[in-house]
């Protein structure tokens, strides 16, 4: 924030935290005043996502005043999924339902729309389809739509995919009115479970999805009405493709394309002649985002997450691109977006974010080339007393490259530190950014080295990367994690009588078992929210659905005996070192037995063994109050094993 100053206009403010002993953990806790926020295409308006205690909220604010002049909010425990100016008055919501901290929200389906003014509020879609004459499904069914295309060149009406909440959902798309919710079907899947693209005129050309067996498959079409063709068959190509969109000639389609070995290419693929050319590929990471031009709905590029966010084009001295690499020149160390604009293109809303400031937004006037900051969503945190977070590169035992990300703490010379190793969740196609990360700066704050590792199995390095990790919970997916912590005493950035290993979900069972494994190596470990019984894990999915027993077989094995002696729980007297377990008792994802039982193993092989349960927590404690304890507890566990300071 306050190192971004080379754009005039620009105003900062920041009320810098307090240099104490002990971690203040207010300032972290403390939820961002605003989520994402879009200007509205005549330039009067803001609409944007406020985090509430209870649940996130969309509001309007006219620009001129900055006053609030609407509204959309679900019950609690409600979120905003995704929300769209589709004309210049009036905004389409997609609300979503959160469960816990740790989880995405999940989009429920429910449309709302509603104008700038406030007046005009309305659910487009709810649950369940009230009008038998537009339901291709049974009547009565229960309903999701999500929204595909906003239809730029029409003001009324937008395209929304439909489907009924079932384990093995056929899907639609709806062309569907604004402001009444009525709907027509333009066009059905030719496969389960699937997403839509549409050219420039809002016709359906791709439609990708897959059925039980988890196999992508992907299908295009050259006019409405005319039958799909199967373009991409994982089971026969063994590579994924995705459309991301079509130049503005509509004939040319782009598409992400999975490798062999490395990460994932952009490709323009002529639509008539099946012709494909390379457009980007990066030598490390697969796109982590695509780039659009001004109406939003033609790629020109894609971001890519390595040492920061990257951007690259598809040509570098498009008018986009330029305007990007100077405002990439006037705001250095910031990851710069734009993340929405006016319909002339004269104002554009501006999102600069790092390793150390979670984001401000700008509106840049392109006639001037004057910026002015206008919103903060956390101006209380001071980014120069933040700890920055580096890339690292490092090979695993059997050669491996792997990639993570290290932060020592605000002015330390980064040698010798007491370190924390903090595996991600997930664990397939998961991974560590290069973003601000409350908790890695609470540990940062206390004193600890935080090494996050992209071990096998992870997103953003291409399919056989990823593959590499199936069925190896336990195996070469901990072994990673132990050849990064061994590099990092090597590199004499952690000092090895003082490493503790600490994850959530799939990274609590990597800590516990990391502490099994190599009990010379960690001091301690901490599973937040773990799942420690494999066998027990795997059943659970495989009763959930057809296509999820599938994941679990392909991702998890589908040997119970196997999976029982790689489960961390199964293990009595292999955890020698002291644990500190928290976990809730709302959470379906790791269900807090597996807490319990692994608490039990560790008593009964008389290992010390610290717990923290709420009862009304899911998959990660979502409450103030509750998170606060949690890092309370987690810091001075910490302290008393590693070092490092405690909490106020």
């Amino acid at each position: 924030m306050g190192a971004w100053k080379g754009l005039a206009g620009l105003v900062l403010a920041a009320v810098a935290c307090p240099a104490v002993a002990q971690v203040d953990l207010t300032p972290f806790l403390k939820r961002d005043v605003y989520g994402d926020i879009k200007i509205s295409p005549t330039g009067e308006y803001y609409a944007a996502t406020v985090p509430l205690e209870d649940r996130t909220i969309l509001v309007v604010i006219r620009r001129s005043d900055k006053a609030f002049t609407a509204r959309v909010s679900g019950p609690e425990d409600s979120d905003i999924a995704a929300f769209h100016w589709v004309n210049d008055e009036r905004i389409v919501v997609s609300m979503a339902e959160r469960f816990s901290s740790l989880e995405a929200p999940v989009a429920t389906g429910e449309l709302h729309a509603i104008n700038a003014d406030g007046t005009g509020g309305r659910t487009l879609m709810g649950h369940y389809d009230n009008d038998p004459s537009t339901v291709t499904l049974k009547y009565g069914d229960f309903f999701a739509g999500f929204l595909e295309d906003d239809l730029p060149a029409d003001d009324e009406n937008v395209l929304i995919s439909v489907q009924a909440f079932s384990a093995d959902p056929s899907t639609r798309i709806d062309r569907m009115n604004v402001r009444n919710g009525r709907r027509v079907t333009v066009a059905t899947a030719p496969v389960r479970r699937a997403r839509f693209t549409t050219d420039n005129k809002g016709e359906v050309r791709f439609a990708r999805g897959s059925d039980n067996d988890n196999a992508s498959k992907l299908y295009y079409r050259d006019v409405r009405g005319s039958d799909w063709r199967l373009i991409n068959d994982e089971t026969v190509s063994l590579r994924i493709e995705r459309a991301l969109g079509f130049a503005a000639d509509n004939r040319t389609a782009y598409l992400e394309v999975e490798q062999p070995k490395g990460p994932d290419v952009i490709v323009a693929l002529d639509t008539q002649t099946g012709e494909r050319t390379e457009l980007l590929r990066d030598a490390d990471v697969s796109p982590y985002s695509i780039l659009y031009d001004s109406t939003g709905s033609v790629p020109i590029g894609a971001t890519y997450m390595k040492d920061q966010l990257v951007s690259r084009y598809f040509d570098e001295n498009s008018p986009q691109a330029r305007t990007q690499r100077m405002l990439e020149k006037a705001m250095p160390g910031a990851a710069v977006r734009v993340v929405s604009g006016t319909r002339d293109g004269k104002q554009l809303l501006l999102l600069a974010s790092s390793d150390r400031n979670p984001g401000d937004f700008f509106l840049f006037d392109t006639t001037t080339r004057q910026a002015a900051r206008i919103f903060g969503r956390a101006d209380w945190l001071d980014p120069q007393r933040m700890a920055p977070m580096r890339e690292v590169r490092l090979p695993a035992r059997d050669g491996l490259d792997l990639h993570g990300y290290l932060t020592v703490p605000a002015g330390s010379d980064g040698k010798h530190l007491p370190m924390v190793v903090l595996p991600h969740g997930g664990p397939f196609g998961v991974f560590d950014t290069w973003t601000f990360d409350r908790e890695v700066q609470i540990l940062a704050q206390a004193g600890y080295a935080v090494l996050q590792v992209n071990f096998r199995g992870s997103g953003n390095y291409g399919r056989a990367f990823e593959q590499s990790g199936a069925r190896e919970w336990g195996g070469t997916m901990q072994n990673d994690l132990t050849d990064a912590t061994k590099w990092a005493i090597a590199q004499g950035i952690a000092a090895p009588e003082r490493i503790c290993i600490y994850g959530a979900s799939y990274g609590g069972y990597a800590a516990l078992m990391g502490a099994a494994r190599e009990p010379d190596l960690y001091r301690c470990a901490v599973g937040y929210v773990g799942v420690y019984d494999l066998p027990m894990r795997r059943d659970d999915l495989r009763s959930s659905a057809r296509y999820l027993g599938s994941f679990a077989n392909d991702w998890m094995g589908d040997d119970p005996d196997l999976l029982a002696r790689i489960s961390p729980n199964r293990l009595p007297g292999r955890v020698k070192v002291p644990v500190f377990l928290a976990a809730g008792g709302k959470d379906e994802i790791a269900p807090i037995k597996h807490s319990r039982m692994m608490e039990k193993t560790l008593l009964a092989g008389g290992t010390p063994v610290e717990t923290l349960y709420f009862p009304t927590e899911g998959h990660g404690f979502y409450t103030e109050e509750h998170q606060r304890e949690f890092y309370t507890r987690l810091l001075d566990f910490l302290s008393r094993h590693i070092g490092g300071a405690k909490a106020q």
